[in-house]
């Protein structure tokens, strides 16, 4: 059994026992999160297909850390103007533990 979900803007494709990094959610590491814009549901071939939702479809899971992943460079520069900019940037994400796919 599977279901995409949708959540800070991007679609993820889960499974129950899955671990996931999303963008950012607001919530301690321990907490429950309910994901409940959940776009696909397969279940033993039978596929649930929403428009935009599939109604009543709910996935929980459980926020195992925050963290920032590894660091990109920036870098800007305009030629023939020694203009030059160097920029790091660090995005932030939480993982979770998919629990639970209820349909």
């Amino acid at each position: 059994m599977y279901a995409i979900i949708e959540t800070g803007g991007k679609q993820y494709r889960v499974q129950e026992g899955e671990k996931i990094r999303v963008e950012k959610l607001v919530a301690e590491a321990g907490a429950e999160v309910v994901f409940d814009k959940v776009l696909l549901v397969s279940k033993d071939g039978d596929v649930k297909v929403g428009s935009p939702a599939v109604e009543g479809a709910v996935v929980t899971g459980v926020v195992e850390k925050q963290g920032r992943g590894k660091k990109i460079i920036v870098y800007t520069y305009k030629a023939k103007k020694n203009e030059r900019k160097k920029n790091g940037h660090r995005q932030a994400f939480t993982q979770v533990l998919i629990s639970s796919i209820k349909a």
